[in-house]
């Protein structure tokens, strides 16, 4: 499991700085994520971070189950501590997972924006170089 959460980590890092500087790759990229968004996609990836979170949740409850046996013994025995240490690995890359997934987004909404406003000024600047001749 941790594997694959590094993998998705690493992936959805190396999509922001793809879109965050201006290259082939990211017009491709935001033409591709277009197309995610449209049909069925939002609701596949509202269902897969319900998923995320739902796991999330349970995650940080076991964490708590180990901190919660810790206090009444006073002590920890290797067994909690390994398991602890692994819990907390996941959690922090599932987290960290859903706030990049949520940066992409964003990324990718504001780009979007940002090329819409520019055709926008295109226009301006045609039609009042238009009536100036």
């Amino acid at each position: 499991m941790i594997h694959v959460l590094f993998s998705l980590v690493f992936v959805e890092m190396a999509l922001i700085l793809a879109l965050l500087f201006r290259t082939p790759m990211r017009n491709l990229l935001i033409i591709g994520i277009d197309q995610l968004k449209r049909g069925r996609g939002p609701l596949v990836a509202k269902t897969v971070a319900a998923t995320l979170l739902a796991v999330f949740s349970a995650i940080l409850y076991s964490v708590m189950e180990i901190r919660k046996r810790e206090m009444e013994a006073g002590v920890l025995n290797s067994t909690d501590e390994v398991l602890m240490a692994q819990r907390l690995l996941e959690a922090s890359l599932m987290g960290f997972s859903l706030f990049l997934a949520m940066m992409t987004d964003r990324v990718h909404y504001y780009i979007r924006e940002l090329y819409r406003l520019r055709e926008e000024l295109e226009q301006v600047k045609t039609i009042k170089t238009g009536t100036r001749k």
